[in-house]
């Protein structure tokens, strides 16, 4: 049980943002159709993200299982805790919508919410530029984050070249 409340590290940034890609897919559906209802879908997928990595979401498994293997370029690794760290805060942003959904009624607040997760997931996807990556790294360099928590985020060179399994 204790494995399956593991994040992997390092990361395959392919499969990151492809993840991303799926986010923007379903929060643009959200949006379009007005299923608000559909945020607790998209918390679960972020809570189970940042628990286990791909192993508890559909999504996740979809991408590292059956896409990013098909694809023709070769992997990517990043460091694992600032992409933790940036499913943590969709998870603290998708679960503040359910609140506001589900608990308020504010539905309009819940799909405010949504866009700001889409904002940040096409910016992941399409620019790999990941908003909860950077603030992870201010928080680090705040002293907030310890460096132990990711030492290879400072040091290029303790990247591993093999990913952990997933």
């Amino acid at each position: 049980m204790r494995r399956l409340f593991t994040f992997p590290n390092p990361v395959n940034e392919i499969s990151a943002r492809l993840v991303a890609g799926g986010i923007v897919v379903f929060t643009l559906a959200i949006l379009l159709t007005g299923q608000t209802w559909l945020v607790a879908v998209l918390f679960y997928g972020f809570l189970a993200r940042v628990l286990t990595g791909p192993k508890l979401s559909p999504l996740g498994q979809f991408v590292t299982r059956v896409v990013t293997p098909r694809l023709p370029y070769p992997e990517k690794l990043v460091a694992g805790p600032p992409k933790r760290f940036a499913q943590g805060m969709g998870a603290t942003m998708s679960g503040l919508a359910v609140l506001a959904y589900y608990g308020f009624g504010a539905v309009g607040l819940a799909q405010i919410l949504v866009g700001m997760i889409t904002v940040a997931a096409t910016f992941e996807s399409v620019f790999a530029y990941c908003f909860g990556c950077k603030v992870f790294g201010l928080l680090m360099k705040a002293g907030i984050i310890p460096e132990s928590v990711c030492e290879e985020c400072n040091n290029l060179a303790l990247r591993r070249s093999d990913p952990v399994s997933v």
